[in-house]
């Protein structure tokens, strides 16, 4: 049986996972998406075409890739066929291509209220949640009143929908009483089970038991991609909790969001910058909210695929990193922007924290902690010049060298890949 190659970011995502992805599924059967819905995405640019990809896995671009919906994700289906329309537009055959899994959540008009009546209600406690109802949908799945793919398909399926629907009224009322009239006019029951009876028969051909098919894709040696979303730190567990994600896009996520085993697993590639970045509140230790953090914003083009929000950028934190590694079992590494962060003249490097005089190179996920720490920084020499070029590590300048070597022994994970660029093909593979 063939091993599934995972993609994972390590910090707070926008980490580039989508360039590891595109060159991996060049030679994939199959590519899976696990967790989070189109609050995430992945840009790939094919020629001239940029796509930014929130629920469809990426690989599904490389023309003969399967994509799959696992079940651990939360899927809004106006979303959906957005992309859908928009692939077979340019061509892909998403009608072969695509399956999405019979258990993955359905997202509904009124989670995306209940994400920013409940936003709105935190006040000065605001996560920065993108408002698209990811948090809410995961709720009503462990609620367990959420609502299957396989679920549009049932006799009950209008029943329970207008059950829904007029509790979700409600709790709306409760937590935004000013706005009560506005969501009983957006929610009417009828509306919604007429739309979502549309994308339920669109949607038909795709959906199927996906975990029977990805364990006989196995058996059969096919090559597995599993895509992540987000990252680390946003992990509901792991991450800097409350300013996190509402699901586990860590491997353990990847595990339960698609039903593969831990034995499955083959490499698992964690994918970085050259530098940090973070959209959304929350801590963020090597943060710069001076010139060269704008600097870095703006030479790396940094404003969110999904939300278009500009994203805080600082220094790059090894300290995070190993904390990644050790929670995902990073068998090699992916360094995205070395073009960017190389255009600066001196590079900081975060080798570890100093909380109330205390130096560690151990990450805590305590906020009180975090908020107190401050960065313990190694230099290193900037001005890589023009490396867009670079087809081999050999050929990058000796200070580029230095910086991804010196990131290889602390982390103790090889380097694998190195983004010289932001083209498709300007990335070193070693």
């Amino acid at each position: 049986m063939s091993k599934v190659d995972a993609v994972i970011g390590c910090f707070y995502g926008d980490e580039g996972k989508g360039k590891v992805i595109d060159y991996l599924a060049a030679d994939a059967d199959v590519a899976v998406r696990a967790t989070g819905g189109d609050n995430a995405g992945h840009t790939i640019r094919v020629g001239d075409v940029k796509y930014a990809m929130h629920l469809i896995p990426s690989g599904i671009l490389s023309g003969h890739t399967v994509a799959v919906i696992g079940n651990g994700m939360v899927l809004n289906p106006k979303v959906l066929f957005q992309e859908i329309d928009n692939l077979k537009s340019h061509g892909y055959d998403v009608d072969r291509y695509l399956k999405i899994s019979e258990k993955v959540q359905i997202i509904l008009p009124y989670h995306s209220l209940l994400d920013l009546a409940l936003e709105k209600a935190r006040k000065s406690s605001k996560i920065g949640t993108t408002g698209k109802g990811i948090g809410p949908a995961y709720c009503d799945k462990y609620e367990r009143c959420g609502l299957r793919a396989e679920d549009l398909y049932g006799d009950s399926f209008e029943e329970r929908l207008t059950e829904l629907v007029e509790s979700k009224r409600e709790l709306l009322k409760y937590y935004d009483p000013e706005n009560a009239a506005e969501y009983d006019a957006c929610l009417d029951p009828k509306k919604i089970c007429e739309e979502y009876s549309e994308y339920a028969r669109r949607m038909e051909p795709y959906v199927c038991d996906t975990v029977t098919y990805l364990h006989k894709a196995l058996e059969e040696d096919q090559k597995v991609v599993i895509e992540g979303a987000q990252a680390t730190l946003l992990d509901i567990d792991f991450g800097s909790y409350p300013y996190v994600t509402s699901s586990n896009p860590t491997v353990g996520g990847m595990l339960t969001g698609t039903g593969l085993s831990a034995s499955d697993i083959g490499n698992v590639y964690g994918v970085i910058k050259a530098y940090s970045s973070r959209v959304g509140e929350g801590p963020f230790v090597t943060e710069l909210t001076d010139e060269t953090g704008d600097r870095i914003r703006d030479l790396g083009h940094e404003y969110g695929t999904t939300t278009g929000r500009p994203r805080r950028c600082g220094w790059l934190d090894l300290v995070t990193l190993k904390y990644a590694k050790r929670l995902n079992g990073l068998t090699g590494l992916s360094v995205n922007h070395l073009d960017t962060i190389g255009k600066f003249d001196r590079i900081q490097v975060c080798v570890a924290y100093e909380i109330d005089g205390t130096v560690t190179e151990d990450f805590t996920t305590n906020l009180k902690a975090l908020n107190r720490a401050k960065p313990v920084y190694r230099e290193f020499e900037g001005n890589f010049g023009d490396i867009s070029g670079c087809a081999s590590f050999e050929e990058l300048p000796e200070n580029a060298q230095a910086y991804i070597r010196f990131i290889e022994e602390y982390i103790g994970v090889p380097v694998k890949f190195i983004g010289v660029g932001a083209g498709r093909d300007e990335m070193i593979v070693r």
